[in-house]
């Protein structure tokens, strides 16, 4: 079962699907050993990474190298940011099959202008209905399986309003999106309407300090959301964790002890160490003696 199927059927399940942030290979790992179902590829992440804001400066390809790294370190499905999809429907067309082609299950799609900004900044734009649906019907008719998920995302809440972002959202489950995520609802009634006033499914995203109220994940499915994502959850916490370390050696001149050390081997054996140890002899063996000819070739020679 590929990645999409897997997810596919998680959404299908009727249960909320969680999916932290992961901004590499490391990150990816994280999340899977700890026991979630998906992961998702922040786009701000990936772009911090790369020492750039969430200002879309990152282009596709480097979007994608990201998603394929990511993607070959883990076995749970990714789910990944796709900016507005890195031109017009002609892009999104060659976007969708790219991201797909590398293992990514699912990708989302917005409506600002590009270069955009993190959805929950200030100073926003968004393109017009035509466009954005423009973009969405490209993406549905580009995937090779159906199982490949779109989700379409607006950001039109905070430059148009609430109820243009519920019409947006609609749109697009209608134009061939499978799910709909509408960024940066302002309040916990709004938060609590999404998924009564889209007629699909929808995503929550959670952004502590945004512009959305936070909602335990619990209140979160119960509200009908089909999937929430925390983009931010572990780039904040590695920030703060190399802060704070780094920060230790200046004051003490010292390593700092923390009760997370590891040894090497330690850190090597949660990213595969062991598979790679059997393979170094899995290959060695006696060296078979070459096959005799079979006796009508003997014969044919002579």
């Amino acid at each position: 079962m590929t990645p999409a199927s897997r997810l596919a059927e998680m959404f299908r399940s009727g249960r909320m699907i969680v999916a932290p942030g992961a901004i590499d290979g490391i990150t990816g790992r994280a999340i899977e050993r700890a026991g979630f179902q998906a992961a998702y590829m922040t786009g701000a992440g990936t772009s911090a990474t790369l020492g750039y804001p969430d200002y879309g400066l990152l282009t596709a390809t480097e979007m994608i190298a990201n998603a394929t790294r990511i993607v070959n370190a883990i076995s749970i499905p990714l789910i990944s940011d796709a900016d507005t999809g890195y031109g017009n429907e002609l892009n999104v067309f060659r976007t969708v099959q790219d991201f797909e082609r590398a293992g990514v299950a699912a990708i989302h799609i917005e409506d600002q202008v590009f270069p955009k900004r993190c959805g929950h900044l200030d100073n926003k734009e968004v393109t017009s209905r035509e466009d954005w649906i423009a973009k969405i019907r490209a993406a549905a008719a580009a995937r090779r399986s159906r199982d490949f998920t779109i989700i379409a995302r607006t950001d039109s809440r905070a430059v148009l309003g609430f109820d243009e972002a519920i019409e947006r959202a609609n749109l697009a489950i209608a134009s061939g999106a499978d799910v709909a995520f509408v960024e940066a609802p302002q309040s916990l009634e709004e938060v609590a309407a999404v998924p009564k006033r889209v007629k699909g499914r929808c995503l929550l995203n959670v952004v502590r300090g945004g512009k959305t109220p936070e909602v335990p994940l619990a209140e979160a499915e119960a509200m009908g959301y089909a999937i929430a994502i925390l983009p931010g959850l572990l780039l904040g916490a590695v920030i703060a964790a190399c802060d704070e370390a780094l920060d230790a050696v200046k004051a003490t001149g010292r390593y700092p002890a923390s009760k997370t050390d590891v040894s090497p081997a330690k850190t090597f054996a949660r990213f595969g160490s062991a598979d790679w140890d059997a393979r170094r002899t899995a290959f060695r063996g006696p060296l078979a003696p070459a096959a005799a000819p079979a006796p009508s070739e003997t014969v044919a020679a002579k």
